[in-house]
């Protein structure tokens, strides 16, 4: 596995805008007076993101960093519309959780799951829409609505069917090496797992993923090691293997405190099905201690097994009781499986409010904004249907109900305009 894991990124992502609606009369020979058929903008291109089996990591989306969608088309004569942008596809692993400050946006747990993360904006009307009895020339389109944007955190989970566990040096990834394909560096020293390990076992026809990660100390849920950084790789790990070094002086000890530093990053996490493996059997005077552990387990209700990643005695029979295990729970997930949603971002705020700032009024909201920003501010109809607008949908009188007075100034988005 290569050694720039990377399982966080901070990205910042940008719709298309939508394309301009288009100002545009009818020229034919033989019309003196054609009317307006000026055609609508394209729709700007959306970001998604989607889980791709093929990537473990983030180190490609968090070098990039910035992903912008395509701009809408713009309208054109004859009614004819601006074409669609383009979408951006940012692909991630499977196990990816999207973040917008702190709300998920989307929590991509299936390969080729996908997720709209930022949406293109509305192409902007022509003029061909603005024409009635009254006004039979409208010398005014609308632009097109901006694209969403803003910033987003990527946390990679990594789906693991098992998760193992344990102290520094108490054999996780000597053991993941010995029962699977994985081969991570190991060393007889602290924190030789510095990135979260992979593998995958296959026994009986059965495969599973076995994810080990750095070891846990005392404290680790509040940053000290390297193991509370990758917890969150073990969370969606159906079962757990707590990892015991019989060569220590208290195995039980530490056991309970890996178990501790869980509770305290994911109280659910100690809840979580589990085994314990007794590793280093090979080492001198440690028969009594796997006696009195497995008593002692047997007690609590849970299965250990005496390995030894070493000489490989007892692994066989580890990687047979963890297959049960993944077997038993993938046939009871399958009777309960939820269908699997595509996310999208929350529906359109439509409300808006004013805010007294100095020298004027400040108007926020999403439907007031994107009024603004797609009015056309070069003519004369263009600003006088913008004006109609805003009364329609309720701006006027918020201000007038917030005390706006003449001659007072009235931000809208990146638009100012004086109260007269």
């Amino acid at each position: 596995m290569p050694g720039d894991f990377t399982d966080e990124a901070t990205i910042w992502v940008k719709a298309g805008n939508g394309g301009n609606g288009a100002r545009s009369f009818r020229h034919e020979k033989y019309v003196a007076l054609g009317g307006p058929d000026g055609g609508d903008g394209g729709r700007g291109g959306d970001v998604m993101v989607q889980a791709d089996t093929g990537l473990w990591e983030l180190s490609g989306v968090a070098q990039r960093r910035r992903f912008t969608a395509e701009r809408g088309g713009d309208g054109g004569s004859s009614r004819k519309h601006g074409k669609r942008g383009a979408d951006v596809i940012i692909m991630v692993p499977a196990g990816t959780v999207v973040w917008s400050d702190d709300q998920i946006l989307a929590d991509l747990v299936r390969p080729g799951q996908k997720a709209m993360v930022a949406r293109g904006g509305k192409g902007g009307l022509g003029n061909v829409h603005f024409a009635t009895a009254v006004r039979q020339a409208p010398h005014f389109a609308l632009n097109g609505e901006p694209g969403e944007e803003g910033t987003l955190k990527l946390d990679l989970r990594t789906l693991g069917d098992v998760g193992f566990v344990g102290e520094p040096n108490a054999g996780k990834s000597s053991i993941l090496a010995a029962m699977t394909a994985a081969h991570p560096e190991i060393a007889a020293y602290p924190f030789t797992t510095l990135t979260p390990n992979l593998g995958v076992a296959t026994i009986d026809n059965t495969s599973f993923v076995a994810v080990d990660i750095p070891g846990l100390i005392e404290g680790a849920h509040q940053g000290a090691g390297l193991g509370h950084r990758f917890l969150r790789h073990v969370q969606r790990a159906g079962l757990l293997v707590h990892v015991l070094d019989l060569s220590a002086d208290d195995p039980w000890g530490a056991y309970e405190r890996v178990r501790v530093e869980m509770e305290q990053f994911d109280p659910e996490l100690v809840e979580r099905a589990s085994l314990v493996a007794l590793n280093k059997i090979d080492t001198p005077n440690v028969q009594g201690k796997i006696k009195s552990l497995s008593r002692r387990f047997r007690a609590e209700g849970i299965e250990s097994v005496p390995v030894s990643a070493l000489t490989g005695q007892g692994i066989p029979q580890l990687t047979q009781a963890i297959a049960t295990r993944i077997v038993t729970q993938r046939t009871e997930r399958l009777a309960e499986e939820a269908p699997v949603h595509t996310y999208r971002m929350e529906p359109e705020e439509r409300k808006t409010e004013v805010h007294r700032e100095r020298g004027g009024y400040r108007v926020s909201g999403r439907q007031a904004e994107r009024t603004v920003a797609m009015a056309d501010m070069e003519t004369d109809d263009g600003l006088a249907y913008l004006q109609r607008e805003l009364e329609r949908i309720g701006v006027f009188k918020a201000l007038r109900d917030a005390g706006v007075k003449e001659g007072d100034a009235v931000w809208i988005g990146n638009f100012e305009m004086e109260w007269t």
